[in-house]
């Protein structure tokens, strides 16, 4: 029998990056063999005429056969709208996919051979890349109050002293370091989704992938970066954080729900308290760079206030539009 494949991707007000993403999902499928492939885009009730523009598109191309469109009640975020794509479609494996990304052709073979060949792994990650070849970092150590000192003194030497718990790894890391991957693109074996269960959708946005790597790990599901597997990632297409932390701008109230939340889950609320106390410790030292006649380097707009949202409430709200 074919391997099968129920590919996810959600849409948010992003109707022709859905359309062109699920279009190379088509595109690199037709030089697959044995392989089943569907996929599933969810509308995160967009309210703005993009689930028509999807539901129009797939009858006039044709491809009902091939792709389903879900129309969720509400906006779920990222977890829950990933979490309805996996369950409306069964299939040996699940890609989820952000709508700013474009498959390359063989990005399926080379996951789905990587997955065959190593069952104890539930996450694979492809070479995420520019639009010009230009890898992107995508493999991760989780997140802790240690990272979080490195982050906010963006200073050499502790850096340098703390480099084992840094988050973010090289563009070759090593296996054994990669503890979480970018879910702009990742393989999950629906054996491993059966035994941990589907994302928590307590997360609106970010830190849901991180958790949910943790999650797997220490069911004693592994992590497995596939280079050669390439997929063209269009950063910050789906969403407005990245360009707002490149500008130091003010972040969304998600974003900081969701650092408290995955914090106090995997650290109780001592390691939040220290995640926080050690963010503050950081931009001391940032700050004593002056003494060096150095700038330190700012942080996003109302952060050293900000990270104390949800504190009280760490598994509280998950701060999104609307709530």
């Amino acid at each position: 029998m074919p391997t099968t494949l129920s590919v996810s991707i959600i849409n948010y007000r992003t109707g022709d990056l859905t359309i062109a993403c699920v279009q190379s999902v088509l595109d690199a499928a037709r030089g697959e063999t044995g392989l089943n492939i569907h996929t599933v885009v969810v509308d995160n009730a967009s309210g703005d005429g993009s689930a028509d523009q999807i539901a129009n598109w797939i009858e006039q191309t044709g491809v009902a056969d091939q792709v389903t469109l879900v129309r969720s009640p509400a906006n779920t975020g990222f977890a829950g709208g990933h979490n309805q794509g996996m369950t409306a479609r069964p299939g040996d494996y699940v890609l989820l996919l952000n709508s700013d990304a474009a498959i390359r052709p063989g990005a399926f073979s080379a996951l789905l051979d990587a997955a065959r060949n190593a069952p104890d792994v539930g996450f694979f990650a492809p070479r995420l890349e520019d639009p010009d070849g230009t890898p992107q970092v995508s493999c991760f150590r989780t997140h802790s109050p240690r990272s979080e000192l490195i982050r906010t003194a963006v200073t050499g030497a502790v850096t340098r002293a703390l480099k084992r718990h840094e988050v973010a790894l090289g563009l070759d890391p090593e296996p054994a370091q990669i503890e979480w991957m970018s879910f702009a693109c990742i393989l999950l074996r629906r054996d491993m989704i059966d035994a941990i269960g589907l994302m928590d959708d307590g997360y609106f946005l970010y830190f849901e992938d991180a958790e949910y790597s943790l999650r797997g790990r220490r069911a004693g599901w592994g992590c497995a970066f596939v280079p050669a597997a390439r997929v063209i990632h269009y950063r910050g297409g789906s969403g407005p954080v990245k360009a707002l932390q490149k500008a130091k701008k003010r972040l969304p109230r998600y974003y900081y729900c969701a650092r408290s939340r995955f914090f106090h889950q995997h650290y109780g609320h001592t390691g939040l308290l220290a995640a926080n106390l050690c963010w503050h410790l950081g931009r001391v030292i940032a700050h004593l760079r002056w003494l060096a006649g150095r700038r330190p380097v700012p942080m996003a707009a109302h952060e050293a206030r900000d990270i104390w949202i949800n504190f009280t409430t760490p598994l509280g709200p998950r701060g999104a539009p609307g709530e």
